[in-house]
């Protein structure tokens, strides 16, 4: 007689997804984890341990953490070799866990749960208000400001990382064409590719990175961009 399994099932049997994803967290983790329950399907991206981007129906980020979570059972699957270049999660993961078990908790008790707000929890990452400020614009995947030098400023997460090295890149490639060409140096420049596209704004102390989904319409994002660093102009 075929024994009666609650829980998820996958590539580590006995744990529960929860279980999974502290276990990816603690062994710094980059890839992903598809998860399945009946004919609903997820996905949850990691970057070095912490979720940056999750998926699920027509959900994506927080919420969508929330809802796969709330599932009694289904089964998973590690995908090292996903990768995402989109982060719609902010926040540390052991937070948005307890905070997946908090909602759990309030809906068991008949409880209204606001799902259009964030975590009440301390974000993951700390970065520059101006960052911060056009992460809130729609499409616009990931932001950082950077020094001359190339560093983040207050963002050491790794996507920053990453991002202030592609803007540094560009800034350095744009003053070199500007210098071929007798345009002097190079206030903005954007780059368009098939995973998304990168601007980069130069200021006399810092530049400005941005990753862009690539779907989108770019000189719509690019007024919306403007209109944040310079309002009512």
């Amino acid at each position: 007689m075929s024994e009666n399994i609650t829980g998820f099932k996958g590539a580590v049997a006995g744990l529960s997804l929860t279980d999974v994803i502290q276990l990816k967290g603690h062994n710094k983790y980059t890839g992903a984890i598809t998860v399945e329950y009946g004919d609903s399907k997820g996905v949850i991206y990691f970057v070095d341990g912490e979720i940056i981007h999750a998926e699920q129906g027509q959900e994506s980020g927080e919420q969508a953490i929330y809802e796969i979570i709330k599932w009694p059972g289904g089964t998973f699957n590690i995908h090292p070799e996903m990768t995402s270049n989109v982060c719609t999660i902010h926040y540390r993961t052991d937070f948005l866990l307890l905070e997946a078990l908090r909602r759990m908790d309030e809906e068991n008790a008949g409880s209204a749960v606001n799902k259009s707000a964030g975590p009440s929890v301390t974000p993951r990452r700390t970065m520059s208000k101006i960052a911060a400020h056009l992460q809130e614009i729609n499409n616009i995947t990931y932001a950082v400001l950077l020094d001359k030098q190339g560093v983040p400023i207050q963002d050491s997460s790794i996507e920053a990382v990453a991002l202030a090295a592609k803007g540094m890149f560009l800034a350095k490639t744009g003053n070199q064409l500007g210098d071929l060409m007798g345009l002097g140096e190079i206030k903005a420049a954007a780059v368009h590719t098939s995973n998304f596209h990168l601007l980069m704004y130069d200021s006399k102390q810092h530049y400005l990175s941005i990753a862009v989904k690539p779907d989108c319409n770019l000189d719509s994002v690019e007024n919306e961009i403007k209109s944040a660093l310079m309002p009512g102009k």
